[in-house]
């Protein structure tokens, strides 16, 4: 009988079963899908000399995240790439803003825009040297941070307190307005907010837009060489040294609670698998709440209030097999690992706006990915693994396109939609369906199929509007791992902080765990020590 049961092998998963493994328990991941990674993860599919990535493919968060850095992954196979460009958000008309690794190229590239706004981007990334440590610690440590909040109210206060709060909780468009005069700058966070589902519009989506910007600045768009499973190959290896089982397709269908506590989970096949002292579910609230445990075990008021639960946007994907470079019109697109496609800010908000009304967006905003300038491993000298991701409603109302999609996801809705984004494509880089090889598309089932925690093709576990985070994630009150049931504790990205590929929910789940077992004031090495005692196993070398 393990210590710890984990259910699912994301990111999220793995970083919390490796945790515990480190503390000496004894830990079983029990995967549904054949493969492990959850949404990290990638194969051959689209073309056998191309990589591609299934979901998830930059990982700033991954690169600024405490909780990754201390797994030293590095140690167990992990490299990372960099495209010569962060992002770049090119216009129809040749213009195009740069994020680069260093300012001065982002400051020049504003400064394009209009003289002085470089200057406005330096004023933004001081704010981010003086106020970033202290923002990360509180995003990565459970909720409240009360360490990490108290030293970020103190440098708040020195960094022009509510003047800078307001800022940060403004629409990403006001912000934009605000800070500059030219629309480079604008676009650079607007298109950064809506990595979320945040439209340039929604109250928080300044913070969160400067926020990824200022990673970006800092930290650059990092992918791992040969790929995202790269990233879980490495957490898994590390897992495998420490003694930790992981099983693929196996699914679990049911949490076991005995006397109000978590004793062990039943999988589709039949089997019982009983844990020792906690279970830790990387799946989504719903799935949790909904799915795994029986209402009877749950209080009626978070039974209500997950009826209020709201879904980030549904994802559509396409990956290409490019026989060449991506022919951007705007030169400096062609240096950049991501490239948002959208003609201006009030583009963004029109597609934000047909979202907001149920419709399938006819010029939709897309993420572009150009993998092998990140990563020259991805695919043959010459050519280019590249992606883009748009979203959708869920419900679908109508569609502004006028091909009449209607959310059936039919194989020629999805080809009609594909078509589309490559359209948009070609607006900003002419001659680009020229050069596709081979495509995959992965509409929202179809990702939802080989993930069930994207919940039709939604990727942040959840939206990452201000009414659904912090104390309010998964729902009203919570803001912890910690659950209604006795030694359960919610790993996934619809606990705080959310989504991207960080390990902070894995990491705050496997820590409630801990707390919950250890003897105050026992060192470490003596409660590794007493473990081996009760088990007979060998502890993990103590650092």
């Amino acid at each position: 009988m393990p210590d710890a049961v984990v259910i699912g092998s994301g990111p999220n998963g793995l970083v919390a079963a490796n945790l515990l493994a480190d503390e000496g328990w004894s830990v079983e991941v029990l995967e549904e899908q054949a493969w492990p990674g959850g949404a990290v993860r990638h194969n051959r599919e689209v073309d056998a000399g191309f990589v591609s990535d299934l979901f998830s493919s930059f990982y700033p968060l991954a690169a600024a995240s405490p909780v990754l850095a201390r797994l030293d992954l590095e140690d167990h196979g992990l490299c990372w790439s960099h495209a010569p460009r962060v992002l770049a958000h090119p216009l129809s008309d040749g213009r195009c803003a740069v994020l680069a690794r260093g300012i001065d190229t982002t400051a020049d590239s504003l400064d394009a825009f209009h003289p002085g706004d470089g200057d406005a981007w330096r004023r933004l990334h001081e704010m981010w040297e003086r106020l970033g440590p202290d923002i990360l610690d509180a995003l990565f440590t459970p909720f409240p941070p009360l360490r990490a909040t108290a030293r970020l109210g103190v440098r708040l206060k020195a960094a022009g307190g509510l003047r800078m709060a307001r800022t940060l909780i403004l629409p990403v468009r006001r912000m934009g307005d605000e800070e500059f005069r030219g629309e480079g700058g604008k676009l650079l966070l607007a298109g950064n907010a809506l990595h979320a589902d945040l439209p340039p519009e929604a109250a928080g989506s300044a913070g969160f837009g400067w926020l990824m910007s200022m990673l970006g600045q800092t930290y650059g768009f990092p992918v791992p060489v040969g790929g995202a499973g790269a990233l879980t190959a490495a957490l898994v290896r590390r897992l495998r040294k420490r003694g930790g089982i992981l099983r693929c397709g196996q699914r679990v269908c049911r949490i076991i609670v005995r006397a109000g506590r978590a004793a062990g989970v039943l999988t589709a096949g039949g089997e019982t698998v009983a844990a020792r002292r906690a279970v830790l579910a990387d799946v989504s609230a719903p799935a949790l709440y909904g799915e795994l445990i029986s209402a009877e075990s749950l209080p009626s008021q978070l039974m209500a209030d997950l009826k209020r639960f709201q879904w980030d946007l549904a994802t559509f994907k396409v990956d290409w097999a490019c026989d060449g470079p991506v022919p951007w019109q705007a030169e400096a697109a062609a240096q950049a690992g991501t490239v948002h496609v959208a003609d201006g800010m009030d583009e963004l908000t029109r597609f934000a706006a047909q979202i907001t009304m149920g419709q399938v967006p006819d010029r939709p905003f897309a993420l572009f990915g150009q993998m092998t300038t990140a990563d020259p491993s991805r695919s043959p000298q010459g050519t280019e693994a590249a992606w883009a991701y748009t979203h959708v409603p869920h419900e679908i109302k109508s569609d502004a396109g006028d091909e009449g999609l209607t959310g059936t996801w039919s194989t020629k809705e999805q080809e009609v939609m594909a078509d589309r984004i490559e359209r948009q494509v070609e607006r900003f880089a002419p001659g680009f369906r020229s050069l596709i090889r081979a495509r995959r598309i992965l509409a929202p089932p179809t990702l939802q199929s080989l993930n069930s925690n994207l919940h039709d093709g939604a990727i942040n576990g959840g939206t990452a509007a201000m009414h659904q985070q912090f104390v309010f994630r998964p729902v009203p009150g919570t803001g912890r791992p910690e659950t209604p049931i006795r030694g359960l504790y919610l790993a996934s990205a619809s606990a705080h902080p959310g989504g991207g590929v960080h390990g902070a929910p894995g990491a705050n789940a496997a820590r409630a765990a801990l707390r919950r077992h250890r003897p105050p004031g026992l060192p470490r090495a003596q409660r590794v020590l007493a473990h081996r005692d009760r088990t007979g196993r060998r502890p993990p070398r103590i650092h």
